[in-house]
């Protein structure tokens, strides 16, 4: 996949994550309910969200890093020994960092 290809693919992860996170912010916002037993429901429901949110922010993360490595030039490099990291590792990993050699 060309750099731009793949950039574009980013980009459209990345505002779908975006998109999610907004509405997991909107749902956390949601008044509670009075009965205590929903209550009880609701704070479990609501740690499951928290722990959804907190994994999609984790992946903006990692593809905004990714798309500042695609324009910084140094997409397709290992942080650690500044070698190539592979096509077929990059095709199935597409914000791999590290080469094969460097993650083992």
């Amino acid at each position: 996949m060309t750099d731009k290809a793949l950039q574009a693919e980013l980009e459209a992860r990345l505002a779908s994550l975006q998109s999610r996170l907004a509405s997991l912010k909107k749902d956390a916002t949601q008044p509670h309910s009075s009965d205590s037993s929903e209550q009880a429901q609701e704070r479990e429901n609501d740690e499951v969200v928290d722990a959804i949110a907190n994994e999609t922010r984790l992946s903006i993360r990692v593809i905004q890093a990714t798309l500042k490595r695609i324009e910084d030039g140094t997409y397709g490099a290992c942080e650690a020994c500044g070698e190539p990291i592979g096509e077929a590792r990059l095709n199935a990993i597409p914000e791999a960092t590290r080469c094969v050699s460097c993650v083992s």
